[in-house]
C-alpha cells in the first residue's frame, strides 16, 4: 500500500521514494512507489502532474490494491533502458532480489508535484466545501454532485434556487474565506464519525478523513485542501443552470477568479472602446444592435427578393422550349440560398423545369419545377449526386444538394440529359 503524503500534508511538493513495481498499463508505463505525493484522480479532483526523477508524470491512478501508479511520458534513450531495467528487477520471476533492490539507492527517485496546479485544486476543493455548506445551511439545498475541471469547476444542487439564493450564498461563503477560518484534517472511524455532524454521510466504511473548516462546515473527503480559507483568495459564481430536476452552479476561486476577471475586464474594455460609450451603458447598446440588426436582416430579404425576381425574369426569358417543358439550365454566381430562391422564383409561373448549379467547386445545386410540370426534381438531383458524388435531398417540386466535383456545365449537361431523356 502506497503512503500517502498529501493525505497528512497537502503542501508537502516533493519526496524521495522507493520503486516498488513496474509495470504496462494499456501500453503505457507506470511506476507505484512506497509513498508518494501525487494526488490521484478522485472525488471529482484531477490528478496531480510533475516529475519522477527525470520522467514526467501525465497521469495518476488509485489502484485497487490501495497503490498508486504513476503513468509516466513516452521515454527514449538511457532512460528506457533504465526504465525496462526496474520493471525486469521487480518482475515476479525476481520476487526475491525485489526485495532487496527496494534498499538499492539506484531504485530511489525523486517525486516532485507540480505546485501550482496542486495549489489550484486546493483553492478549487476547498472552495467548494465552504461554497457547498452555504448553499445548505442558509437554504437547505444540498450539493449532489462536484467536478473540478481545467477551467472551471461545478456544483450540482438538489434543487434549484432563485438567483437572490444564489448571490446570498456566494456573499456567505465569502465571509468565510475572509475570516482566514483554520481548516484540518482528522482522522476517525466510522462510528465515531456517526456521532459528528457531517454535511453528508460518508461513502465509504472504515477510517475516514474528515476536512473541517471551522464552525462551519465538517466533511468526509480524500481530496487536498488549503490550512485556512483565506488561501482561498475569493469564491466568484459564474453561470447557473437547471440540470436533473437541480441545478448546476459554475464556480472560480482564487487564482481561476482573478483569471476570469481580467477575461470580463479587457472583454468589456474592448466593447467601450469600439461601441464608444461607458460600460453601464454596454448592455442597452447591444439591445439597441440587436433590433437595428434585425431591422436589417428584414431589409435585406426584402431586397433579395425583389433581386431575385428580376434576376428570375431574366432567366426565364433565355428558357429552352423542350416537350418536357422551358428548360432553365445554368450556372449562377450565388449561394444555396441566392440558388434556391432564384429556381422558386422561376418556377412560381407554369411550364418551367429549373436548374441552377453554383460557378464555385464542389458545385451546389438547385431543382425546381412548376406545378403542371411531371419532372420529379428530386430524382433528378439524385442521378446528378450518383453520377457527381455530393449529398441532398427534397421534394418532387424543389431539391437542393452540394459537393458534387464536376464542373458546371459537365453537371448541367448531365441534368439535360435526364430530365429530356430519363
Amino acid at each position: 500500500m502506497t503512503d500517502r503524503l498529501y493525505y497528512t500534508d497537502p503542501y508537502c511538493r516533493e519526496c524521495d521514494a522507493t520503486i516498488e513495481r513496474v509495470e504496462q498499463r494499456e501500453g503505457r508505463t507506470a511506476i507505484v512507489l512506497d509513498r508518494t505525493v501525487f494526488y490521484p484522480t478522485s472525488g471529482g479532483q484531477p490528478f496531480d502532474t510533475g516529475t519522477l526523477g527525470s520522467f514526467h508524470v501525465v497521469d495518476v491512478i488509485d489502484l485497487d490494491d490501495g497503490t498508486i501508479a504513476h503513468v509516466v511520458d513516452a521515454i527514449s534513450g538511457v532512460a528506457q533502458d533504465i526504465t525496462q531495467n526496474v520493471a525486469q528487477d521487480f518482475s515476479p520471476e525476481h520476487t526475491s532480489r525485489s526485495k532487496d533492490l527496494r534498499h538499492d539507492p539506484a531504485y530511489t527517485v525523486r517525486a516532485r508535484i507540480n505546485w501550482p496546479r496542486r495549489f489550484d485544486h486546493m483553492q478549487q476543493h476547498t472552495g467548494q466545501h465552504v461554497l457547498s455548506a452555504a448553499f445548505e445551511r442558509l437554504f437547505a439545498a444540498r450539493t449532489v454532485g462536484f467536478h473540478l475541471g481545467a477551467a472551471a469547476s461545478t456544483i450540482d444542487l438538489a434543487r434549484e434556487v432563485s438567483p437572490h439564493d444564489i448571490a446570498a450564498a456566494e456573499a456567505e461563503a465569502n465571509r468565510i474565506v475572509w475570516e482566514d477560518r483554520p481548516v484540518s484534517i482528522r482522522f476517525v472511524t466510522a462510528e465515531e464519525a456517526s456521532r459528528l455532524p457531517l454535511r453528508k454521510p460518508p461513502a465509504r466504511e472504515g477510517t475516514l478523513r474528515l476536512i473541517e473548516v471551522e464552525d462551519f462546515d465538517l466533511s468526509a473527503c480524500g481530496g487536498t485542501h488549503v490550512a485556512r480559507t483565506g488561501a482561498i483568495g475569493i469564491i466568484a459564481i459564474g453561470s447557473c443552470e437547471r440540470f436533473k430536476g437541480g441545478q448546476r452552479v459554475e464556480f472560480f476561486c482564487g487564482g481561476r477568479a482573478l483569471d476570469r476577471f481580467r477575461v470580463m475586464r479587457d472583454t468589456l474594455a474592448a466593447a467601450v472602446r469600439l461601441l464608444s460609450i461607458s460600460a453601464d451603458e454596454v448592455p442597452g447598446a447591444i439591445e439597441r444592435l440587436q433590433v437595428e440588426a434585425k431591422d436589417q436582416r428584414r431589409a435585406i430579404t426584402a431586397l433579395y427578393a425583389d433581386l431575385a425576381r428580376s434576376r428570375a425574369g431574366e432567366l426565364a426569358a433565355s428558357a429552352e422550349a423542350t416537350d418536357k417543358g422551358r428548360l432553365v439550365l445554368r450556372a449562377v454566381e450565388a449561394d444555396a440560398n441566392g440558388l434556391k430562391a432564384l429556381a422558386v422564383a422561376i418556377a412560381a409561373h407554369p411550364g418551367y423545369i429549373v436548374v441552377l448549379v453554383s460557378t464555385t467547386r464542389p458545385v451546389l445545386v438547385v431543382v425546381a419545377r412548376s406545378e403542371d410540370r411531371p419532372v420529379q426534381a428530386n430524382q433528378v438531383l439524385s442521378a446528378l449526386t450518383a453520377k457527381f458524388g455530393g449529398r441532398g435531398g427534397g421534394k418532387p417540386e424543389l431539391a437542393q444538394g452540394g459537393g458534387l466535383d464536376a464542373s458546371p456545365e459537365q453537371i448541367l449537361e448531365a441534368a439535360r440529359t435526364v430530365i429530356l431523356v430519363g
